[in-house]
């Protein structure tokens, strides 16, 4: 059983910074593929950030390249997202999902919140 349980999001400054954090169990086949997403109120899901977990191989929306940076840690099997320079439309739910490819993903944990004042 594949499960994704997100954490670190909170309250922080404009300017501030966030890591966050997937903790990632069950299959290794299945959850190669790590992804960040992200949904503000009354807007649609937004990708964030992708990350193979096996070669380390980092994707990136483009319009989040430069302050975000994901990363993982394979003994720990939990995939982290960085966050810089945060500003208030960052503001959002951050999921992060799982699957056996880019893109694919079958499975989703419950989010963290991130709110960025200004």
């Amino acid at each position: 059983q594949v499960q994704l349980v997100e954490s670190g999001g909170g309250s922080v400054q404009a300017g501030g910074s966030l890591r966050l954090s997937c903790a990632v169990s069950g299959s290794s086949a299945n959850t190669d593929y790590v992804g960040w997403f992200r949904q503000a109120p009354g807007k649609g899901r937004e990708a964030v950030a992708h990350i193979r977990r096996l070669s380390g191989t980092e994707y990136y929306a483009d319009s989040m390249k430069g302050r975000f940076t994901i990363s993982r840690d394979n003994a720990k099997n939990i995939v982290y997202l960085q966050m810089n320079s945060l500003r208030p439309e960052d503001t959002a739910m951050y999921y992060c999902a799982s699957g056996p490819a880019l893109g694919s993903y079958n499975y989703w944990g419950q989010g963290t919140q991130v709110t960025v004042s200004s």
